[in-house]
């Protein structure tokens, strides 16, 4: 008489099926409890890591912005520091035309002296 194994059509009872074969042992009920407990420790770590770091990244944040709005301040009054400067400096030169050609001329031959060298 030949020996034949039941079959599920599904494919769940035979051995091939289930995925365990002789030798590799199964995961028992001992270690899945000893796996969600790791694993519920180390959720537990993470959101104590979070709830400390959270301040912090908090604080870096205020400050990030805080000198971000301080740096857009600087750079406007940079800005019209440079066109406060250059208004200046036209109506001088509407001023004082001559002078302002003799001193463009005076400082183009001292650049051109250092630069030669």
């Amino acid at each position: 008489m030949a020996t034949s194994f039941p079959s599920n059509p599904e494919g769940g009872d035979t051995p091939a099926a289930t995925g365990a074969s002789a030798g590799t042992g199964s995961v028992g009920p001992a270690s899945g409890d000893l796996l969600n407990r790791v694993v519920e420790s180390a959720h537990q770590a993470i959101d104590r890591m979070a709830d400390s770091a959270a301040p912090h990244v908090q604080r870096l944040q205020q400050g990030m912005s805080s000198a971000s709005e301080t740096l857009h301040e600087r750079a406007g009054q940079a800005r019209e520091m440079g066109d406060e400067w250059a208004d200046s400096l036209r109506s001088t030169v509407r001023e004082n035309p001559l002078a302002a050609v003799a001193t463009a001329l005076v400082v183009g031959v001292l650049i051109a002296r250092l630069t030669q060298r």
